[in-house]
């Protein structure tokens, strides 16, 4: 980004091919429109580009990117004047074929689904993007005692919410279990 602030343009290409992909799946969630997510995407980093004076060098880029990113995927839902759908994309075959597992992650998704978007977001950030506590805080603009706050209220309701629909065997939630921090 550095390079990028100081008027490199294939410094700009590299940041797009590195975090593009990881981006266009934070926007598919929750929107399941190809389309818009792409959308969405392209304005994240139209937006980076008009705030790159702004970007500190001092900082860690990923929470800076992801902050623009929520941003305008919040705007968005703003706009059309609805929630997102909060569906989650856990892909079935990244877990080991074991049936109890794959129901386990189909009720996950719906189960996750089901809750606050504060408590949603920093599920998925710390889950499906590998963001730190601290990291989140920054993204979501919180501290890092309240995200820590979400998240255990997160998995709380994600564990009722499974054992309500059934997911009570130690098979079934080692998934949910593995994910946990």
């Amino acid at each position: 980004m550095s390079r990028y602030q100081r008027g490199d343009r294939a410094a700009f290409r590299q940041l797009f091919e590195r975090y593009a992909p990881r981006l266009r799946r934070t926007m598919l969630r929750g929107l399941h429109d190809r389309e818009v997510a792409d959308d969405l995407l392209q304005q994240t980093f139209l937006q980076l580009h008009r705030a790159r004076a702004d970007y500190r060098t001092d900082a860690s880029f990923r929470p800076w990117i992801y902050t623009i990113a929520l941003n305008v995927k919040r705007s968005y839902f703003r706009r059309v004047g609805r929630r997102s759908e909060g569906a989650l994309a856990i892909d079935p075959a990244s877990i080991d074929g074991d049936p109890d597992e794959l129901m386990a992650a189909r009720e996950l998704r719906q189960a996750v689904a089901t809750l606050p978007a504060a408590q949603r977001q920093v599920v998925e950030l710390f889950w499906f993007e590998g963001f730190s506590f601290p990291e989140i805080a920054g993204v979501v603009g919180s501290t890092h005692g309240a995200v820590k706050v979400r998240a255990h209220r997160a998995y709380k309701s994600i564990r009722a919410t499974l054992e309500r629909q059934g997911v009570t065997e130690p098979g079934q939630l080692a998934y949910l279990g593995r994910l946990a921090p």
